[in-house]
């Protein structure tokens, strides 16, 4: 059937209680004190010799491929397809980072990935989501929240004429909310949990100016898995501007007792670098 787009912004009825848990995952209890206290090895002198800060702004049209969602995953909920129910989009989104190089070889980075989708779709069978129950046939305003806030470690472990190639750990903050609303039935599911994460970058010199490069945050196990990766080509227009465009996939979820949810997001981005 098809969907009626809404142009105002959603705001549930009911506030969510916000649950941080850490996903079952053996790495979990390494990679956060890895990431955060590899840093402290470096010496002091060392750190203060060579200091450079790199930002990234980046920004783009976003589409949803697939995004399904049962919330319990116990058998009592509606397992239904966003994607269907709301639409693919597209919407526009944003994400900054900042890179401190600590050495001449290692660097930590911060990632600010903010995402929501909102829109308006009317549901052509009923729908029970987190306690509550949507009818068919009437429109329902629908909100996908996925938030990422990240620290990561990065070690250039090759270096050629020609290319680098960086290897690291990443720990992730998700901040995820799924909320339907339909006139006077809203619910909504809140989800904050640490992530571990395994990072690869490499970049690739085309020439004196031009450059490709790939960028990578993974992990894949245990009750779900989560992969945020990116192909870009740059141009540098001076030793501290540079401009780069090309394309991001984003995919994963978890499949545990308290939330069923995998979803597949894609991008195309441009972003300005400055390097100071």
């Amino acid at each position: 059937m098809p969907l009626r787009h809404s142009t105002s912004t959603f705001r549930p009825t009911r506030a969510g209680w916000v649950r941080a848990r850490i996903v079952g995952n053996p790495l979990a209890a390494w990679v956060l004190p890895a990431c955060l206290g590899l840093a402290t090895l470096i010496p002091a002198d060392v750190v203060a010799q060579e200091p450079r800060v790199l930002l990234e702004l980046e920004g783009g049209p976003v589409w949803q491929s697939s995004n399904n969602v049962e919330v319990p995953n116990d058998g009592t909920a509606t397992r239904f397809s966003l994607t269907d129910l709301a639409g693919t989009g597209p919407t526009w989104a944003g994400r900054a980072y900042l890179s401190w190089r600590i050495t001449e070889r290692s660097s930590i980075r911060l990632l600010f990935a903010p995402l929501t989708f909102t829109e308006t779709g009317t549901p052509s069978s009923p729908l029970r989501f987190e306690g509550e129950d949507f009818v068919a046939g009437t429109p329902l305003d629908a909100m996908y929240t996925f938030n990422s806030y990240r620290l990561s470690y990065r070690w250039r472990a090759k270096s050629t004429e020609g290319a680098d190639y960086w290897i690291g750990v990443t720990a992730k903050i998700r901040d995820a909310t799924i909320a339907l609303d339909q006139g006077g039935t809203s619910s909504r599911k809140d989800n904050v949990g640490f992530v571990p994460l395994l990072h690869f970058a490499a970049d690739w010199r085309l020439g004196s100016r031009l450059r490709f490069g790939a960028d990578v945050d993974a992990l894949a196990g245990g009750p779900g898995r989560a992969v945020d990766g990116s192909l870009k080509l740059g141009y540098d227009v001076d030793e501290r501007w540079s401009i780069r465009a090309g394309y991001r996939t984003v995919e994963g979820g978890a499949d545990v007792d308290e939330v069923y949810n995998f979803a597949w997001i894609n991008y195309a981005v441009a972003s300005v670098v400055w390097r100071w």
